[in-house]
């Protein structure tokens, strides 16, 4: 066997094998057997008293009750959940995508 046989051959495998881990990875996250990286992570806001009136005069507490009313509307956690998908999405594309550029120059190698 010719040498550039064997390296086409093992860098086919290597382009299979970073496809193959990378849909096992999202299968596992996808399914909730494995937590999503956190490429995002949801930041602690600190909810301040109004004033003894009642109404917020401030713009920072008119946002900060905007925000109280939109947590039970959309939780903060849900919102930092989707990017990281999105994240890993693109992420999983990119790889799935060099995997098959990988066994490409692989499967080149093997013809010549």
């Amino acid at each position: 066997m010719d040498i550039t046989k064997l390296i086409g051959w093992l860098v086919f495998l290597a382009g299979i094998l970073i496809i193959g881990f990378t849909l096992y990875s999202s299968y596992d996250i996808f399914t909730g057997k494995q937590p999503a990286p956190e490429f995002f992570k949801p930041s602690e806001t600190q909810v301040s008293q109004t004033q003894a009136t009642g109404l917020p005069t401030d713009l920072d507490q008119i946002q900060q009750m905007v925000g109280e009313q939109l947590k039970g509307f959309l939780p903060l956690d849900s919102i930092t959940q989707f990017l990281n998908l999105g994240v890993w999405g693109i992420l999983t594309g990119i790889l799935i995508f060099g995997g098959a550029k990988i066994s490409e120059l692989g499967i080149r190698l093997i013809k010549k």
